[in-house]
């Protein structure tokens, strides 16, 4: 086949998803081409819907239809308390849980300054609006590599003068997971974060 033929342009945008290398992506169009003709105008026309009509939630950044979504628009939540999460993955997680009531704000990443990351691109300005508005609790949520917790000290060092208390979510050892199996970084996060019973 020519580089120029629809199948390999379509084969090269299916590789901009995560995970999915030449053959898987030569594998989906086949199969779609092959198989499943409707299944492929449904994901196209979907897909194209989607890339129009989703943004960006004006209150907690997280992915929407709307201009606020809806967990911001349920009263019933937790107004006092704010989750800060990396990703609009990270709220699907947490909200899966079923162990959380309070509201989010949505980082889109975390600063990393070698990339160009920086406060602005994650939108402190916005949580530190949001933090001015009844918040007294931010739990970070991010993740435990070197941008995560570099993101996690910026955000405490920010957000506390605001007289809001900051936590930090639990890192560890899974539930059901085995000493002998937990690396080292885990361990000693495990240790550090021990509490007394």
């Amino acid at each position: 086949m020519s580089d120029s033929s629809l199948i390999t342009q379509l084969t090269d945008a299916f590789r901009c998803l995560p995970g999915v290398g030449p053959k898987t992506a030569q594998r989906m169009v086949l199969h779609l081409l092959e198989r499943d003709r409707d299944g492929g105008r449904r994901l196209a026309s979907k897909l194209a819907l989607a890339m129009e009509a989703v943004g960006n939630c004006e209150s907690c950044r997280n992915l929407t239809e709307a201009t606020v979504c809806e967990i911001c628009c349920d009263p019933r939540r937790e107004a006092r308390t704010l989750c800060v999460v990396e990703t609009p993955a990270d709220v699907l997680a947490i909200e899966h849980s079923g162990s959380y009531r309070g509201y989010y704000f949505v980082l889109m990443g975390c600063l990393s300054p070698i990339d160009g990351i920086g406060p602005a691109e994650i939108g402190i300005d916005a949580l530190l609006k949001r933090c001015q508005k009844s918040i007294e609790e931010v739990i970070l949520a991010v993740g435990s590599t070197i941008e995560g917790e570099a993101t996690a000290h910026y955000i405490s060092e920010v957000v506390k003068p605001l007289g809001v208390q900051v936590s930090r979510i639990a890192h560890g050892i899974p539930l059901g997971g085995e000493l002998e199996f937990v690396d080292g970084g885990t361990l000693s996060h495990a240790l550090q974060g021990r509490k007394i019973l």
